[in-house]
């Protein structure tokens, strides 16, 4: 099941669990984790971007470890709410990774790394560590988001 409400995404999981947020970058991809009773989120790796199948292969090795229970994929949407080309790049990977039997949401990440680059200067780090802290913490955002909007 792919979707894009937070409600629908609730209902198709079990109570409790890990989840994986995501932020589909064309170079690398973001991770985090949130604790199983979907408090808080926890940026994790970046993961160097290369072919589905090792992309894939990654993820559900991370899926297995981490006990994840369902997927929180960040959407680029533009300004305007329509699609870009990144964004169908993000929907065609989230119809592929579904494979993996596990639920998908795909969520708002407009303000994500905009986001993040202002909570990283603010904490006065500097531009060669946020370059490599960046997608995981925009992943940590865009799973925080979706989970404050699914127990809020």
């Amino acid at each position: 099941m792919i979707t894009t409400s937070a409600t629908e995404f609730r209902a198709a999981l079990p109570d409790g669990g890990r989840l994986i947020g995501l932020d589909m970058g064309t170079k690398t991809i973001g991770t985090a984790f949130c604790d199983a009773g979907w408090s808080f989120a926890t940026a994790s790796k970046t993961l160097k971007r290369g072919k589905f199948s090792a992309d894939k292969a990654a993820l559900e090795a991370l899926i297995k470890e981490q006990f994840v229970v369902g997927l929180v994929i960040g959407l680029p949407l533009n300004m305007d709410s329509t699609d870009s080309p990144q964004t169908q790049s993000v929907r065609a990977f989230a119809r592929n990774i579904a494979v993996l039997g596990l639920p998908v949401l795909l969520q708002d990440e407009r303000w994500s790394t905009q986001a993040v680059e202002r909570a990283l200067i603010a904490a006065d780090v500097s531009r060669a560590k946020r370059a490599k802290r960046v997608d995981s913490a925009a992943a940590a955002f865009i799973l925080q988001g979706a989970i404050d909007a699914m127990v809020g």
